[in-house]
């Protein structure tokens, strides 16, 4: 397929194109969430079939898509944005707090979102990955932004006298790391704790990353 076809214009049963089109684009990403997120899977399903999963036609699927690649990239992208949501949301109530407490606030609501749905770590822990490098590189992309973030809450941290200054780049991704692995490994069953003891777990492998300044001074 060249590219998509053109979308209709002008108003219908009281809706404009731009609201036809949203709803049609969440029929698909809704029908996307449980085919790829638990079964078949995204490798397995067909552009039938997700159209059929969402009520709508295949012609209806290249007006919003060009690939099920493109399917996935967008319920990748959006699966992260309710997690990435959820923690900041988190971490705007608990302003002012220590950085203990807003480490546990944010990754508390962060694991919250992605563990509600099973469907939610498969699509970012186990489909997204080797299906090409354009959706590899979307998901470095979205891991920097974790990074970034924690990285903008250890320099807050610094500021405070909380933390000890220096480049928490690395440790961030390594951290980052930790969380994805042991998220999974929870939902899996393969880690005997509750999500509230994985998530202490989290924040106190996040303050030893943060090195209070008497630690880091020797003291």
């Amino acid at each position: 397929m060249a590219g998509r076809l053109r979308q209709p214009t002008g108003r219908y049963g009281g809706r404009s194109a731009e609201e036809r089109q949203a709803e049609r684009r969440r029929r698909f990403l809704d029908a996307a969430l449980q085919l790829f997120g638990d079964s078949p899977g995204y490798r397995a399903t067909t552009v039938a079939a997700l159209s059929e999963a969402a009520g709508l036609s295949t012609r209806q699927f290249y007006e919003e898509f060009r690939t099920l690649e493109d399917v996935l990239a967008a319920l990748h992208l959006q699966v992260n944005d309710w997690a990435e949501g959820a923690a900041l949301a988190a971490l705007a109530e608990a302003e002012g707090m220590p950085i203990a407490e807003r480490a546990a606030a944010a990754f508390r609501a962060y694991a919250a979102n992605v563990t509600g749905d099973p469907r939610r770590i498969r699509i970012t822990f186990v489909e997204i990955i080797g299906v090409s490098p354009r959706l590899e590189e979307q998901r470095l992309a979205r891991r920097s932004r974790w990074v970034a973030l924690i990285c903008a809450e250890a320099a807050a941290a610094v500021e405070r006298g909380e933390a000890a200054p220096r480049d928490y780049r690395v440790a961030a991704a390594a951290f980052i790391g930790s969380v994805n692995g042991l998220l999974h490994d929870w939902r899996a069953g393969w880690v005997d704790a509750t999500l509230d003891q994985v998530v202490d777990e989290l924040v106190q492998l996040l303050m030893g990353i943060l090195r209070p300044v008497d630690r880091a001074q020797g003291t």
